[in-house]
């Protein structure tokens, strides 16, 4: 199956993504895989992006949309792929129509993780990381530290980072209402949309989301 992954910061699109992957046995492609892969194996289009982003400046949807090409390209995803991260805006959904067209491919399907945005501003703003090490996150709500404020795995300091606060997140979310927001009426146009709750424990949402799936691909 090839399927694009879309939903708000905060949904859980990158945990899903490498669960349904794994059920689905197709790579899981993000954005951010793609730009530290080619920046580290210094290609042509890492290079473009790092002077890009050294800059402080946006890295254009030329070469975002090349990577995410040549990544397709790969052996491993000639079954399919599932992108999480990838299209942004309409204009990448556009690119990334035309350049299926072009191998004679097409979407199968677009999984819209939808949470409300309370929720959202409630999972992101509990969040607390340690200051020691930012793999330790914890949250005021959902996963307590046994001691406020102290880790549980190195006993460093538990942080509320800048771009978790409440604040930063209603930005992001505004953010993603009108740039990528709209790639869901562009594909809701192909018929191509799935929608799911992205409520619940993650086993729950990945249950939900195959069961989706399984459903569309039959119709």
């Amino acid at each position: 199956m090839r399927i694009v992954l879309v939903g708000p910061p905060g949904a859980g699109k990158g945990t899903q993504a490498a669960f349904l992957a794994e059920n689905l046995s197709i790579p899981h492609i993000s954005t951010g895989d793609l730009f530290r892969a080619n920046i580290s194996q210094g290609t042509e289009l890492g290079l473009k992006a790092k002077s890009f982003m050294d800059a402080g400046n946006l890295v254009p949807d030329e070469v975002t949309i090349g990577m995410a090409k040549d990544r397709m390209a790969q052996p491993d995803a000639v079954n399919g792929f599932l992108l999480d991260g990838f299209p942004r805006n309409v204009s990448q959904a556009e690119a990334l129509d035309d350049a299926l067209k072009l191998d004679g491919q097409q979407l199968d399907a677009v999984l819209d993780l939808e949470v409300p945005e309370d929720e959202i501003v409630k999972r992101i703003a509990g969040r607390r990381t340690c200051r020691n090490n930012s793999a330790h996150v914890f949250h005021v709500e959902y996963k307590k530290p046994k001691t406020e404020g102290v880790c549980d795995v190195c006993g460093g300091e538990l942080y509320q980072r800048g771009d978790d606060t409440e604040e930063t997140v209603r930005r992001r979310l505004e953010v993603y209402h009108s740039e990528t927001e709209p790639i869901i009426d562009h594909y809701r146009a192909q018929g191509l949309v799935v929608t799911i709750s992205a409520l619940g424990e993650v086993s729950e949402v990945t249950e939900r989301a195959m069961a989706a799936l399984r459903k569309d691909d039959a119709a």
